[in-house]
């Protein structure tokens, strides 16, 4: 009777050890996992931090004038030129910008603030039919005004274009790849507090 007593603990004992052994096993393996999954979301996030550019090229003739007059209605003296511009725009965003954390414990990645477009304008100007007045030549900050005249034009017709709207879509595209590896995980995207359940729902983040 002693034996199968002592028989009955050891075994009862044996077993305890196994239980733990393999929920320490688990729970490790679990951690393990934990790890590797925050260390793939943020190597994903990583991948995504560079720069989106939105190109387009614009060309377009302007007719420049400037009258400067001397104090006299009769006496006054204008300069004028045909400017032909080709002008590379671009719409950019810089994911360097993106502000996020990872939260490991609760399993969530929270994105509190996305970058703003960037639109970079270069126009390279040819002067033509150059006419100067008697008392007022060309100088070095005409070139500058026509230069700020054309990107704010430039600018302008960007915003009432499509093109902005292309750079956000190729925006969204870069932060669905991180919604869909997160979610294929178990993990939950999180912006200005709200959790995003499906993919269509990545579009608010720029609304």
């Amino acid at each position: 009777m002693k034996n199968l007593k002592t028989l009955v603990l050891g075994a009862l004992m044996m077993l305890a050890i196994v239980l733990i052994y393999d929920y320490i096993k688990g729970y490790k393996t679990d951690q393990e996992n934990l790890i590797a999954q925050t260390e793939l979301i943020g190597k994903e996030v990583r991948n995504v931090s560079k720069l989106i550019v939105t190109e387009v090229n614009y060309g377009k003739v302007y007719t420049y004038e400037n009258t400067k007059s001397y104090g006299w209605d009769f006496f006054a003296s204008k300069k004028k030129a045909l400017v032909v511009s080709n002008a590379k725009a671009q719409v950019i965003y810089n994911l360097k910008n993106l502000e996020y954390s990872v939260d490991a414990e609760n399993k969530q990645i929270i994105f509190s603030k996305l970058p703003e477009p960037i639109i970079n304008i270069n126009p390279n100007l040819s002067l033509y039919q150059l006419d100067n007045g008697i008392l007022n030549t060309f100088e070095a900050k005409d070139f500058n005004s026509m230069k700020q005249k054309i990107s704010k034009d430039i600018e302008r017709q960007i915003r009432n274009s499509d093109i902005l709207k292309n750079a956000d879509d190729r925006l969204l595209l870069e932060l669905s790849r991180i919604f869909v590896l997160s979610n294929s995980m178990g993990w939950t995207v999180i912006y200005d507090g709200k959790s995003v359940e499906n993919i269509t729902e990545i579009t608010e983040f720029k609304d």
